[in-house]
């Protein structure tokens, strides 16, 4: 038994931590067998975890203290990352499967579970963007990353990554600059790897970006701002989650004085623009006809555009660009 401790105690006795005792009590579940499935179960346990202990999360680290309004606000969650294009609906659900199990294996009932995993995600298969992005106006840009510069220049490097490359938010922060001059330099284009999602980097997932002069001017910046001997966005012994408390929370505050919601609003903004630029017709959610006109064209560009965003379907791009219509 992998028990360690009476059921009634902390983490119902599987340790001290919540990212031990969910395997431990999928391992105990399975009789230490169905190695796939308890890796599997165990993974997705892994990412709830994280999020427990995130900004936005609970801070919990004892299973007994999560209830049926956690699971609820976790698929809240994972609901803002499949709108977003960050995470597939077939993700979630699952996500939220492997929750559930390992829910009941700690609790030895099924009593805090998520319903039905695919019907509170399903109202996501259809996500298309209905607004044009904000920031798509150069001058617009201009005005925040001015702002920016005043009291946050880190905040106004990763607005500017995100508008003209197409970055997350945490691409911006961990992108190795040094590197990503070098190719700029040698190879007219940058390989973006850093801090993507999906254990989608290295060499197995290219995601080459031509340069023009806005990424060059870009990167210039960002390396001016990058802390002395840093090759990204953070500074010595400073972590992630730190940045995002301390430049990245308060830079939205003056985001949205500038009629802009978020970071990610930039990065929709270069999907129209690519969109343009490979079709020559304005994006469908900016009122261009192109799919009506040559289909094959459409499906090109958003293919193209998937690859420049670090995502494995076209139909995600919908969520950036518009629908075909």
């Amino acid at each position: 038994m992998a028990l360690v401790g009476k059921r009634d105690g902390r983490n119902f006795g599987y340790g001290r931590q919540l990212s031990y005792a969910g395997p431990q009590a999928l391992r105990d579940l399975f009789g230490g067998g169905h190695y796939g499935t308890v890796k599997a179960h165990s993974d997705r346990w892994q990412a709830f975890v994280r999020w427990c202990r995130s900004d936005t999360g609970p801070g919990l680290n004892d299973a007994r203290q999560i209830d049926r309004q956690t699971l609820s606000d976790y698929a809240a969650h994972l609901r803002q990352l499949v709108e977003r294009g960050d995470l597939a609906i077939a993700t979630a659900q699952n996500r939220l499967s492997g929750v559930n199990r390992t829910m009941a294996a700690l609790r030895g009932d099924q009593y805090v579970k998520v319903p039905s995993p695919s019907k509170i995600l399903e109202m996501q298969r259809t996500t298309i963007r209905m607004t044009a992005p904000q920031g798509q106006d150069r001058e617009h840009l201009i005005r925040i990353v001015d702002a920016l510069r005043e009291e946050h220049p880190r905040a106004a490097a990763i607005a500017l990554l995100a508008r003209v490359t197409g970055m997350r938010l945490r691409e911006a922060i961990l992108a190795d600059l040094p590197r990503l001059k070098r190719e700029a330099e040698y190879h007219g284009k940058i390989n973006i790897q850093d801090g993507t999602k999906g254990g989608r980097s290295g060499t197995s997932a290219h995601r080459w970006v031509s340069v023009d002069d806005h990424i060059s001017e870009a990167l210039r910046y960002a390396e001016q701002v990058s802390p002395a001997g840093c090759r990204n966005l953070l500074a010595p012994n400073e972590r992630y989650l730190d940045f995002q408390k301390r430049v990245a929370r308060p830079a939205r505050d003056i985001l949205h004085t500038h009629n802009l919601k978020g970071f990610h609003e930039l990065r929709a903004a270069y999907a129209c623009e690519r969109y343009e630029q490979i079709t020559h017709h304005p994006a469908p959610v900016n009122g261009g006809k192109c799919y009506q006109l040559d289909r094959n064209l459409d499906r090109e560009a958003r293919a193209q555009i998937s690859y420049e965003l670090g995502h494995g379907r076209i139909d995600v791009v919908s969520a950036y660009i518009g629908g075909r219509a």
